[in-house]
């Protein structure tokens, strides 16, 4: 069958799942009723979440939890956080339980600077262009005001403008490298609105300049736009206690506990393949708070494993001491997040979630965001170095093996109680279920 299709944006709602169901399903019934069964019953709803992206069919739910008793610079939050996998949220309750009676959790933003540039090519004298940067680079600011006139008014703007010649990497290759503060909002689209004005600029003003040839004139701009890679816009997150005072039900040695938890740290930070998980555990933490309050969880992925790599190998983003008898774990992680503008004025559950942490500004949702990520990897290091992994993540995963079977109420008392002694797996589950039906 030839599955491909013209026009299928101009197609309607309906006729864009007919076609689906009918092309890709041997039961095109079910396939409609299971795309139907997940719209909303409030219409205008539907239609809000129908506009939200292009040749919209449906909805794709992610559960929605909440991780309370966040002790954060000394207030309480109950953290929104979306995700799927199982244990997480757990997980970061857990961790915000046990700190919270250790001093709570402390965070600090370091630096708030954003980044786009304008990526061009010169073929000419370096001298000229130089000197032609310096000239035209008030004529960049003015020619913005336009833009950022409202963003000045809320203390934001363009920061700095860079002539920046990367010829040594790609011939003729240069770039207007731009520093921004965007206040409370992510700032895609204003700084991209900025970077394709100053690109623009730089083109009508080098037309103009008649000390360059007519090569040099007629510059060629490739690109402009922000980049998610912004080592300056640095949030840091940190607990810290006597190492006596670490000691629970769990960690009955408290300084041998300490110490293996910082060797662990320290292999994250000198092996990649343990790293790369290490750090993915924090982004379980991270990605659920980004993507419950709007904002770009892709972005800030590209972003963080940028800066895991940044002195040339990729490394963990979190480390722990012990000193004079104090034990510190603490992570610094890039993170452009928004309150204002995007989805967080749209999304019903966005908006909810922002009322719940309190309607932060951008840069307390960060701290809430690098806190609930150094949480997680608190809490997987200490069963890591303790039970191990798999005890609390798979008898949290039973749930969705019995889900998967189909286990009855009564089925599910009985394996239950089997596995609060026995070890999860999968294939026990369904060993024992096979059993009890027999």
């Amino acid at each position: 069958m030839n599955k491909a299709i013209i026009g299928f944006s101009k197609l309607s709602k309906e006729e864009k799942i007919n076609w689906i169901a009918s092309t890709y399903f041997t039961n095109p019934e079910e396939a409609i009723f299971t795309i139907k069964k997940y719209w909303n019953e409030d219409s205008e709803l539907q239609k809000l979440h129908d506009e939200f992206i292009e040749n919209t069919i449906s909805n794709f739910y992610l559960p929605m939890g909440i991780a309370p008793n966040f002790l954060i610079n000394g207030n309480y939050y109950s953290i929104p956080m979306v995700i799927e996998e199982s244990s997480v949220v757990a997980a970061a309750a857990k961790s915000a339980k046990y700190w919270s009676t250790r001093g709570g959790f402390k965070a600090t933003v370091l630096s708030s600077e954003k980044i786009g540039q304008v990526h061009f090519i010169f073929k000419g004298n370096v001298s000229k262009l130089e000197d032609f940067f310096q000239k035209v680079k008030p004529k960049f600011f003015s020619n913005t005001d336009s833009i950022t006139k409202n963003m000045q008014k809320r203390g934001g703007g363009i920061l700095d403008i860079e002539l920046r010649n990367k010829t040594k990497e790609l011939e003729n290759y240069f770039q207007l490298h731009v520093t921004f503060e965007t206040k409370d909002s992510m700032g895609a689209n204003f700084i991209n609105s900025c970077l394709e004005q100053l690109a623009k600029t730089l083109k009508e003003e080098a037309q103009k300049m008649e000390s360059f040839t007519e090569e040099e004139k007629n510059l060629e701009v490739v690109m402009s736009i922000l980049s998610n890679y912004l080592p300056n816009c640095i949030v840091r997150a940190e607990v810290s206690c006597k190492v006596d005072d670490l000691a629970e039900k769990k960690i009955e040695y408290p300084q041998e506990f300490a110490q293996k938890f910082v060797q662990a740290v320290s292999i994250a930070e000198i092996e990649p393949f343990r790293a790369v998980t290490h750090n993915k555990g924090i982004m379980n933490g991270v990605d659920s708070v980004v993507l419950a309050t709007g904002n770009d969880f892709r972005a800030v992925e590209a972003g963080v494993h940028a800066y895991a790599s940044r002195n040339g190998s990729y490394s963990s983003l979190s480390h722990a001491k012990i000193e004079n008898g104090v034990f510190t774990f603490w992570m610094e992680i890039p993170l452009a997040l928004g309150t204002v503008g995007g989805l967080t004025s749209l999304h019903p559950l966005v908006k909810m979630a922002l009322e719940i942490l309190g309607k932060p500004s951008a840069h307390e949702l960060m701290q809430v965001v690098a806190v609930t990520g150094l949480a997680q990897n608190f809490a997987a290091l200490r069963s890591l170095t303790t039970t191990g992994i798999q005890e609390g993540h798979m008898k949290m995963h039973l749930n969705n093996i019995l889900n998967q079977h189909q286990a009855t109420p009564e089925e599910r008392i009985v394996i239950v109680k089997h596995f609060d002694k026995n070890t999860v797996s999968h294939s026990s589950v369904v060993e024992l279920i096979e059993n009890l039906r027999k």
